[in-house]
């Protein structure tokens, strides 16, 4: 499966693993990885470690968790990602609103 989540024991964090490349066929699998969060204060942890590739329909999806954590008093991490992917996020800007850990 290219998307898959672990949730912790107490449901303060939602990891997201993102297995493949990081496109629009991920739209529909991706928001289910997270829509039916509704914790306050919850981190999601997008993990881009495996992730070769990510398109902008991909950089819209994180705009679109971001919207729901920010709802729910949360924030969004995205970790390891390569250099590739890292260099997108970066000309995005996405280091200015989003955590990323390398």
């Amino acid at each position: 499966m290219a998307v898959s989540t672990v949730v912790t024991d107490d449901g303060k964090t939602v990891s997201i693993i993102v297995t493949s490349q990081f496109d629009y066929s991920l739209h529909q699998s991706f928001r289910d990885a997270y829509r039916n969060v509704d914790k306050a204060g919850v981190t999601f942890r997008v993990d881009l470690s495996k992730s070769t590739y990510m398109d902008s329909s991909a950089l819209g999806m994180i705009l679109l968790l971001k919207e729901h954590a920010d709802k729910l008093g949360g924030r969004v991490i995205i970790a390891r990602p390569n250099e590739s992917v890292l260099k997108i996020l970066s000309i995005a800007n996405f280091d200015k609103f989003v955590t990323i850990e390398k």
